[in-house]
This record gives C-alpha cells, sequence and structure tokens, in this order.
C-alpha cells in the first residue's frame, strides 16, 4: 500500500493539500491553458527562433550562429546544444567587474561572414586586458516564462547575504546594470526574458535591434563600411517580442514517469537524501509565480529547482565576473529537465550528475563533501532522484 501511494503521489495523480500540481509537459511543447492567438504568436515565434539568417538579412560580420535552434535542439527546440559555448572575458580589480563590452568581451565571437573574412578577420580575440575568461553551455529555455512570472519579492525572501541562520549558506540576488532583478544567465545578470532574446540576436547571429542599432565592434575596433549590407536594425521590434514569446510559452519539461513501485521507493528516498544534505539549501525545488495577464502564466507552480539566488561555488569553478557577481559566484542552476542534458555545470566541464556535484565547492562544499561520504547505494537513490527530473 504505501509503494502504491508514493508511486500515486511521483507522478502527480495525487497532490499534497494545499498544493497545486506544479505545470509540465513533453518538451517544445507550449503551456497548458493558452489562448488561440497566444498558440498563433507561439507557432509564429518558433518559425523565427528555427530561420536561418544570411548575411544579407543581417548576420554578422561577426557572428556564432546562423539562428537560434542551432544552440538549442536538445531534446527538441528550446533545449541545450551540443559543442556550442560562449567565450567571455573580462577583468575583476577592486571587486569592481569590468566587462570589457569595449573591448568585445561580452561575447568573443568565433566566426565572420565572408565579406569580413576578405578584410582577414576570421574571429574575435580575447581582450588583452582580460584577467579571467570562460566558457558557457547553452541554457535549456524550457519553463522560463514561469521562472520570468515569479514575483521579485519571492525571490528576494531567500536572500541570506551574511548568513544569518548559520548554514553556511549565504544567497543574494544578482542585478542588472540599471539595478533590477537579475534571474536569467549564469551570472543572474538579466532581468526579463526580452533581455536574453535581444542579447542572443546581437552578439550570437550579430543582428542589429532597436535597443541596440549599432554593430557591435571587432575586438573594439570598427567593422569595415562594406561588410553589412543589411540596412539597420536588423531585427525589429515584432520579431523580438515572437521571439520572447516563444520562450515565454515553452513548457516546463516533465519529470520521468514512475515505472513500477520500487522505482517510487528509488525516487522518493532519492529525493529525501537530496534535502537531507542540504542540496534544497540553493536548489528550491517549487515556486510560486505571482500575478500575470496570461492565465497560463497566472500563480503557477514550477518545479524549478533553484533559488534564483547568486552563490559562491568556490575557487575550483571561477571564472569570469558578472555586473554584481565575483568570478566565484553563480546563480543557482535549474534543474528542471536535467535528465536531458549531457554537459553539466556552468562550462559543460561534468559529463556526469555525479561529476557535476563532486565539482561544487564553496557554499555547496558541505553538501558535497556529505555525498562524496555516503554509501554506495544512497548515492545511487540520490542520483537516481536527479536523473529523474
Amino acid at each position: 500500500m504505501r509503494r502504491a501511494l508514493w508511486a500515486l503521489v511521483l507522478t502527480g495523480a495525487v497532490a499534497c493539500a494545499g498544493h497545486e500540481e506544479a505545470v509540465r509537459g513533453e518538451p517544445g511543447t507550449h503551456l497548458p491553458g493558452l489562448t488561440d492567438a497566444q498558440v498563433t504568436e507561439f507557432f509564429a515565434g518558433q518559425a523565427l527562433f528555427n530561420k536561418v539568417f544570411t548575411p544579407e538579412e543581417g548576420l554578422g560580420p561577426l557572428f556564432n550562429e546562423n539562428q537560434c535552434s542551432a544552440c538549442h535542439t536538445d531534446p527538441a527546440i528550446g533545449g541545450v546544444g551540443g559543442f556550442e559555448r560562449v567565450i567571455k572575458a573580462t577583468r575583476f580589480e577592486g571587486g569592481v567587474c569590468d566587462y570589457l563590452s569595449h573591448e568585445g568581451g561580452e561575447n568573443v565571437r568565433k566566426r565572420a561572414t565572408p565579406l569580413l573574412q576578405a578584410h582577414g578577420v576570421l574571429k574575435e580575440e580575447i581582450p588583452p586586458s582580460a584577467t579571467e575568461r570562460g566558457l558557457f553551455i547553452t541554457p535549456p529555455l524550457f519553463g522560463l516564462g514561469l521562472v520570468e512570472a515569479i514575483a521579485e519579492e519571492t525571490i528576494l525572501a531567500a536572500e541570506d547575504p551574511d548568513d544569518a541562520n548559520g548554514d553556511g549558506i549565504s544567497g543574494r540576488a544578482g542585478r542588472t546594470p540599471d539595478g533590477r532583478l537579475g534571474r536569467f544567465s549564469k551570472k543572474a545578470e538579466l532581468a526579463t526574458i526580452l533581455d536574453f532574446v535581444e542579447g542572443a540576436l546581437r552578439f550570437e547571429m550579430g543582428l542589429t535591434t532597436p535597443l541596440h542599432t549599432e554593430e557591435e565592434t571587432i575586438n573594439g575596433r570598427p567593422i569595415p563600411p562594406d561588410t553589412d549590407p543589411a540596412p539597420d536594425p536588423e531585427a525589429d521590434q515584432r520579431m523580438l517580442e515572437l521571439l520572447s514569446t516563444f520562450v515565454r510559452y515553452l513548457v516546463p519539461v516533465a519529470p520521468t514517469s514512475v515505472r513500477s513501485a520500487a522505482h517510487a521507493d528509488t525516487l522518493a528516498r532519492g529525493r529525501q537524501l537530496f534535502e537531507d544534505i542540504g542540496c534544497t539549501g540553493c536548489h528550491t525545488p517549487s515556486l510560486r509565480t505571482g500575478g500575470s495577464d496570461v492565465a497560463a502564466l497566472h500563480h503557477k507552480t514550477v518545479d524549478l529547482y533553484s533559488d534564483l539566488l547568486l552563490h559562491d561555488m568556490g575557487p575550483g569553478l571561477a571564472g569570469v565576473c558578472g555586473f554584481t557577481a565575483s568570478p566565484t559566484e553563480y546563480r543557482t542552476e535549474m534543474l528542471m529537465g536535467l535528465r536531458h542534458r549531457s554537459n553539466l555545470l556552468h562550462d559543460g566541464r561534468a559529463g556526469t550528475i555525479a561529476d557535476a556535484v563532486m565539482g561544487h565547492g564553496g557554499e555547496a562544499q558541505r553538501a558535497r563533501d556529505a555525498f562524496a561520504s555516503m554509501a554506495f547505494l544512497d548515492q545511487y537513490f540520490l542520483l537516481q532522484f536527479l536523473q529523474s527530473l
């Protein structure tokens, strides 16, 4: 009887009293509860997400990929990429982060269009003034609309910058340059999905936008005038809005189905161990969205497994700094859809979940050490739970 009950709970057939079942679905599909007009916009944005841009349409002259879906493909459109890595370079001195935007450090682009190659430019270089460089893997986009809809006060309520409760965890909110709450990107420096989309168009594909109408430079040098045939801005406001809508309406990935009563027991035990060793101190299992004009985003539960705060992960994972993040600080990674990822940690250095756990340091050192000292079977239970997400 106990096993049967657990199987029902873990498959969502039984919800805890007072707790609405989390929103979830198949990878690449849209949120349930959208209107017909919203579904139409979702698919219009999806078409743009899959569009291959040419230099005549604004691609480049410096870029990394020629379509959004080139980096977001697995297990469906909107997911993660394969070997793609964004290269960033920063300078961190006196506790202040210089993003080296004027030298190309914000995104060191790896490809050039034929017109730019004709001038002898094949890519950008790491700025010589950088004190740090970092690689970043492609983030999955599933469920980000619900994450965007989480009320700011909900996120800020979990801050504990001085570790007042003495648990060794001192999360704090990241901020954008203009002071907004940062909830996206590894360094928590993007506030909205529109910010994310606009930055990807600008840096990953080299498209100018209504927010940035001039082409980015080549490590601070202007591009030759005959290398950009498309009139600016190359992406209009409607394109930004449709792409943002597509991302906003992507449903979070459902966890794996429970296969048997024994499997239900395994997942239940693994989830309990996940909590017991302190992982939920940063990887908050669920948060609720606030009010929204979109019914599909209004007061919903999302199982994101993140507090969306910055935490010090120790010198072993140090990389570039962020607008309000030191080289060792990262926003807590969201674990929803974890089983569909093969490259883990911010730069993809970990090939397995166990490797990723063992790579944790800083505020996560205590949880990492607890995992390392576990009996083999308990490690197995915990990893099976994580692999089910």
